[in-house]
């Protein structure tokens, strides 16, 4: 029939789902759903004001909802992250100190995208660390999701491994050497992933944000005869020494929980006023969580004050930040103050970061 066969072109992959006659004689199993072309024909045949394009749109979207991840129908019949332009969108520095480099897809030409954008920032602003703000970006380019992170090592070790190929860094003397913090969420797929497990797996990132989507798989596409696109994970992807990436996506190091809709309001403007409540976090550190149970109302302390009472014996810990003397607040401050809580995370660990390698270097 028309629609059987429309059906099994639609799902592909998993047609061996679709038999191509039911099953019958044999012991019935009660525990089991019941066998597809069985229920199909019955829904067909008794179900009221119900056309042979709705069973069939029904089907496919109950499959492609069953396997996704693994299964995607690409409903735009093209398949992005061909072009160098539009990988990099934004870059922006923060407190004078800080680049945030805002990806959009990883493809050819990304690292050297990055490379150029940190040494381009660098040559004035003395960075001291970066954000690769990986929210909302994907692709499917794992050779330059691994060339990406080659650009933070500077020595040899495996970055990326899947079914056919495989990416190690490379031994140099110009890498990008500063903290790197990376911010995720449950957009950021396929090869933007596998960027962001690499970069923790080498020991150069913190992953900040969300749950990332679960599609770092090798793909294998699929032409539909309405101009889509099938794609069927056929193959894992490995990160360091063949580590595999879940399918249930890459977990971050600091979890960031934000509403979708603030998120996106957020990644459009770091610096607007939402009026509601903020983000829950969440990190796997164990200290920083009791840490965090304390509900003292305290302002923001930044970073000049920490130095200054460092020089002068005094412990911020042992004294109201509320109105202590000399200490500025987010009121007080004349430049506009970070409202993007993942992005907020970020510039907080890596100004930490900065005063204790300060401290260090005394």
């Amino acid at each position: 029939m028309r629609l059987q066969r429309n059906v099994w072109f639609a799902t592909m992959g998993v047609a061996a789902l679709v038999a191509h006659e039911p099953l019958h004689g044999g012991a019935a199993d009660t525990n089991g759903p019941p066998h597809f072309q069985e229920l199909f024909r019955l829904l067909r045949a008794h179900l009221p004001n119900t056309s042979d394009d709705d069973l069939n749109r029904a089907a496919v979207q109950g499959l492609l909802s069953q396997f996704y991840p693994r299964v995607i129908l690409d409903t735009n019949g093209t398949v992005s992250g061909r072009r160098e332009d539009g990988l990099l969108t934004r870059t922006a520095v923060y407190d004078q100190s800080y680049a945030c480099l805002r990806v959009a897809r990883v493809a050819t030409g990304l690292a050297d995208q990055v490379r150029s954008a940190f040494e381009k920032i660098d040559a004035t602003n003395r960075l001291k660390g970066v954000i690769l703000d990986l929210r909302f970006a994907a692709g499917d380019d794992y050779t330059a999701a691994a060339n990406v992170v080659d650009r933070f090592l500077t020595h040899e070790q495996p970055l990326l491994e899947w079914d056919d190929g495989s990416v190690r860094s490379t031994a140099k003397t110009d890498a990008i050497r500063v903290p790197v913090a990376v911010l995720v969420n449950q957009q950021t797929a396929g090869s933007a992933e596998a960027l962001a497990a690499a970069l923790r797996e080498a020991d150069t990132a913190v992953l900040i944000g969300s749950r990332t989507a679960g599609q770092a798989h090798v793909f294998k596409e699929f032409d539909m005869s309405n101009g889509q696109r099938l794609r069927i994970a056929t193959g894992q992807v490995r990160v360091g020494k063949g580590k595999p990436l879940s399918e249930t996506g890459v977990v971050p190091d600091i979890e960031v929980a934000v509403p979708a809709d603030d998120e996106k309001a957020y990644f459009a403007d770091a610096f607007q006023v939402l009026s509601r409540p903020g983000p829950r976090l969440r990190t796997t550190n164990s200290l920083a969580q009791a840490g965090s149970t304390n509900l003292t109302p305290r302002r923001r302390v930044y970073e000049a004050d920490l130095v200054r009472m460092q020089r002068e014996g005094s412990n911020p810990d042992e004294r109201d930040a509320v109105g202590a003397p000399g200490i500025r607040t987010e009121e007080d401050a004349l430049e506009p103050v970070v409202r993007d809580p993942a992005l907020a995370r970020a510039l907080d660990l890596l100004k930490g970061i900065a005063i204790v390698e300060r401290s260090l270097a005394r």
